[in-house]
């Protein structure tokens, strides 16, 4: 930065820097207005008809005020030991500034590793440090008071609470404010405002791109085509109706396994989460131990089409691809595949064909799939009955479909910092473009959902997790999932947040089969994307040979006692699988019976929910 108090300082540059900045800080102000008059016109129409309360957090703040009301001295004594921390926190930078160094204060000794602070001026700038260490005490307090205040209130109150505690404590750090950002300070001024004008023109993108909401982007949407160099393992859709198309994946070596293997992704995402490219393909990888491949390409839903319940996903979507399976191989069963939603709509098949003898599924694996939702996590919080409604009457005036904005958006909040104001800070503050990520490009391609199917998922297995009790019926039969025999294979993932590993272990633990059970290391994705790559060893999984029916009742116990080892847990499943797919045949070309309606990976994983912008 210019020192303006030498007398050496051309006055000229100075005013012509000041000229750009203010032209820039004009033209970024003009561009803010376009951005509110995309805004304002989808939601000025609301008028006082917006419900201010969507998530139905109100009455669990009532009943935790009450709750502070009636223990004073609790609140007292935070009070005063936030206090006392705080004037420690005061005296600690006034030394700091003398040039002493001082001992962090207390809750504060790992404040370095916080990577929303990775700039060095938050550390070596008195002001800049005292904002952030204020902030990080702040919210320990903000978190410890609910989380000690709330122990009264209902299961379901307490988890809203912390979550929207949570969501409220990562808005409000002084990283996301403009004023107080010095990196967003210093590259204005280095750059005369022109990040900003960049910024501005980011905002007015994916206001556009989400029809008036903000879907902030996470990559570079113009570096990825699905079918061109994401998704692209060779193969051939070869059955289709108005709810799925089929792929057959082209064999890559000369002879296969008999026995043929069915995925079924989740549909509120697109299955190529399992075939982002050659070296993180799960199909690819498959198709290399010489299996022969199918998956399921779910329709994206459109306003106005038929509105189909979860029970018509099994019978017109999973049962119809088996069908078409075992016709184009000529076997008599199938080994099949259910990751995350996909998961639990293969518990209720099993369950299903349990209660009617049908063995078309020889042995069936689980990718971070519950059938028992009692600790099913921070989803419960979106499915109390306010909620629920909020949803049926958005979803009718979606003409029977939820947006994929307000799926992305529910998902996006349960990791606010890395998936919403990280993105806040580098694309409108300092104007850049999100990198290339093959993987938040998918994460980006978000699907609409079949508003009743949605609410009837959320009600029957978050809210009364009615399939694991026993209380849930389809097709005419009352589901039992302790019933099922199937052989299955499980892997959940430690650090998931979508399907806790708790809560997939539980459901196992309720299945009548013999089960492998296997934790993978990271999440919902990584922990299944997670390929063998002897260069590169990432994360690790845990397996144990104790028996089901010894297995103890928390899954970290269950942990505590496997036996951990580095690397990806797919040659573990592999070795398990192939003993559950008979003798090896001639390679099979795709479509040999059923016929090729087009190439992989089809057309119904193009159709995008968001706007195409320039």
């Amino acid at each position: 930065m210019t020192d303006s108090t030498r007398g050496d300082v051309d006055p000229s540059v100075t005013l012509s820097t000041a000229a750009t900045m203010a032209d820039n800080m004009a033209r970024a102000q003009q561009l803010a207005q376009e951005a509110y008059t995309l805004y304002m016109q989808k939601h000025a129409k609301d008028d006082g008809a917006a419900d201010h309360d969507p998530f139905n957090i109100l009455p669990a703040i009532t009943d935790l005020q009450n709750t502070m009301m009636k223990h004073p001295e609790q609140v007292i004594e935070t009070a005063i030991d936030m206090w006392s921390r705080q004037a420690m926190l005061w005296t600690s930078m006034i030394a700091s500034m003398g040039g002493v160094k001082t001992e962090p204060v207390k809750g504060l000794e790992n404040a370095d590793n916080d990577r929303r602070f990775k700039d060095e001026a938050w550390e070596s700038n008195a002001l800049f440090a005292y904002l952030k260490q204020s902030y990080l005490l702040a919210s320990s307090v903000m978190r410890d008071t609910v989380h000690r205040m709330d122990t009264d209130l209902p299961e379901d109150e307490r988890a809203k609470l912390e979550f929207f505690t949570d969501r409220f404590v990562e808005a409000i750090s002084p990283s996301n404010v403009f004023a107080m950002n010095p990196q967003v300070l210093q590259t204005t001024m280095d750059e005369n405002g022109a990040n900003i004008v960049r910024g501005m023109k980011q905002l007015i993108h994916d206001l556009k791109r989400g029809d008036g909401d903000l879907l902030i982007s996470q990559t570079n949407l113009k570096a990825f085509q699905v079918g061109k160099n994401i998704a692209v393992t060779p193969g051939k859709v070869v059955f289709q109706n108005d709810l799925i198309q089929l792929i057959q994946y082209q064999p890559t070596t000369e002879s296969v396994y008999a026995r043929p293997l069915l995925i079924a992704p989740p549909w509120i995402n697109k299955f190529y989460i399992l075939d982002l490219n050659e070296k993180k393909s799960l199909i690819r990888w498959l198709v290399g131990q010489g299996y022969t491949v199918f998956i399921i390409s779910w329709r994206n839903p459109e306003a106005g089409g038929v509105e189909r319940n979860f029970e018509d996903y099994i019978s017109e979507g999973f049962y119809e691809a088996i069908d078409a399976v075992l016709k184009e191989t000529g076997q008599k069963s199938v080994n099949t595949v259910g990751y995350c939603i996909g998961g639990t709509m293969q518990s209720c098949a099993l369950a299903h064909m349990a209660a009617t003898g049908d063995k078309r599924i020889h042995s069936a694996t689980f990718f971070t799939a519950q059938a028992d939702f009692e600790k099913a996590g921070d989803l419960k919080i979106f499915v109390d009955d306010k909620s629920l409604n909020r949803m049926s009457r958005d979803a009718k005036k979606g003409g029977g479909v939820i947006s994929a904005q307000e799926m992305a958006q529910a998902f996006n909040m349960m990791r606010g910092n890395d998936l919403i104001w990280s993105y806040v800070v580098n694309n409108y503050y300092l104007g850049k473009e999100p990198p290339a990520f093959d993987l938040l490009y998918w994460n980006a391609d978000a699907t609409r959902m079949p508003g009743k199917c949605h609410v009837d998922y959320l009600r029957d297995f978050y809210r009364d997790n009615a399939l694991s009790k026993g209380a849930l019926s389809m097709m005419g039969e009352k589901l039992d999932i302790t019933k099922i025999k199937t052989p299955i294979y499980s892997v959940a993932a430690r650090e998931d947040h979508i399907a806790p590993a708790e809560s997939v272990y539980r459901t196992m633990k309720k299945f009548g089969s013999t089960v492998r059970f296997v934790v993978g290391g990271s999440g919902h994705i990584a922990g299944v994307v997670n390929p063998p790559d002897p260069e590169k060893v990432k994360y690790q999984y845990w397996t144990s040979t104790t028996a089901k029916s010894k297995w103890p009742d928390r899954v970290e116990n269950w942990i505590a006692n496997a036996s951990e080892t580095p690397g990806s847990w797919w040659p573990d499943w592999d070795a398990w699988l192939s003993k559950k797919s008979g003798k090896q045949v001639n390679a099979r070309e795709p479509g040999a019976v059923l016929g090729q309606i087009e190439d992989a990976p089809g057309s119904y994983v193009s159709v995008r929910s968001d706007n195409p912008v320039d």
